[in-house]
């Protein structure tokens, strides 16, 4: 399925924890390469053209042993949503930070395993609810 994405990553001091994530790894579970966001120098980012690619990303980043894991941001815009969402580490794994204004909406969860999970949508809260979406989780499996 295409679904473009990008994935910003802010960590001070993190070159040694991002450098293995700038080659290609054929034992991740998800795909690609970070680059180096040169104006910024604790900033790394990666663009996914598709959702199987991206998955496994967030468990990846949280396994890794970060200098100041409380200061890593994970910054996703995904291709439908209205801004970037944030995660930071919370006891050892990145969670979401809700943000003012906007919720994560989601479509009902696959039939199957077929496909890989939707993480829905950061949408407004002042905009009406797409049809076929709920604020509630409805495919408990790891979006990212």
């Amino acid at each position: 399925m295409s679904r473009f994405a990008q994935v910003i990553v802010l960590a001070p001091y993190a070159e040694d924890v991002m450098e293995p994530l700038t080659r290609p790894d054929d034992s991740r579970t998800w795909r690609g390469c970070f680059k180096r966001i040169e104006m910024y120098g604790d900033g790394w980012v990666i663009d996914f053209e598709r959702v199987r690619p991206r998955s496994g990303l967030l468990r990846h980043l949280e396994s890794l042993t970060w200098p100041y894991p409380a200061s890593v941001q994970v910054l996703i815009h995904d291709e439908e949503d209205d801004c970037f969402g944030v995660w930071m580490m919370r006891d050892g794994v990145l969670a979401e930070v809700p943000l003012p204004g906007h919720r994560r909406l989601h479509g009902p969860a696959p039939a199957t395993d077929e496909f890989p999970p939707d993480p829905g949508l950061l949408w407004r809260t002042e905009t009406a609810v797409p049809t076929g979406f709920s604020t509630d989780r409805q495919d408990q499996r790891p979006a990212w």
